[in-house]
């Protein structure tokens, strides 16, 4: 009965080293980055640059360096329903940014964490989409929510204030939270012959 007793503590040792080890690695590189940004500033800023081409109907086509992946609408609304849509993947930035940025936070200040999990909740009426809902309804979300689940033995303190240290430095929450100067260029590639 003992050995069936020892074998949970066992696989919960094995987990906590490997948890160690996953947080010590991102403690380094993340410290490492922090010392090249701070030694030569430049470093830590770049032009991202996706392509997105429609392929069929409304299916898209997304390449960014070696990333390739796909966004469609529902079939409802004309799309093929092949692949997430881009409001999945918009809620998906925020949420995926928001736990990486966590986890970074609690490697960095040596705050064990056994689990997280953030849940992006996304108000919208498609009416506004597609122009049949009322003027002062914007096309975007009406209001977004995030919650923030974390198993940790930390202190509820320390905790909060890496929860609010990652909120302050998340690029994704700062994009949801901020508006950003967007600017628009187009190229007209006319492929009727002159005559």
């Amino acid at each position: 009965m003992l050995q069936g007793w020892q074998q949970p503590c066992e696989t919960h040792s094995i987990l906590k080293k490997f948890i160690m080890k996953e947080a010590e690695k991102i403690k380094i590189a993340v410290e490492r980055c922090k010392k090249a940004f701070t030694l030569k500033s430049a470093t830590s800023r770049g032009t991202a640059i996706s392509k997105v081409r429609i392929v069929n109907g409304l299916t898209c086509e997304i390449n960014e360096g070696d990333w390739k992946f796909s966004a469609d609408m529902p079939k409802a609304i004309g799309g093929n329903n092949s692949a997430p849509t881009p409001g999945v993947y918009g809620r998906a930035a925020l949420g995926s940014c928001l736990a990486i940025g966590y986890m970074m936070k609690a490697a960095e200040l040596n705050i064990p964490v056994k689990n997280l999990e953030v849940e992006v909740q996304a108000d919208f009426d498609d009416g506004a989409l597609l122009g049949t809902a009322e003027k002062n309804i914007p096309p975007g979300y009406l209001e977004v929510r995030y919650k923030v689940t974390i198993e940790s033995d930390a202190p509820e303190e320390i905790i909060m204030k890496m929860l609010d240290n990652g909120d302050m430095h998340s690029p994704y929450l700062d994009v949801f939270s901020r508006a950003q100067k967007c600017i628009r260029k187009i190229n007209i590639v006319n492929t009727k012959m002159n005559d």
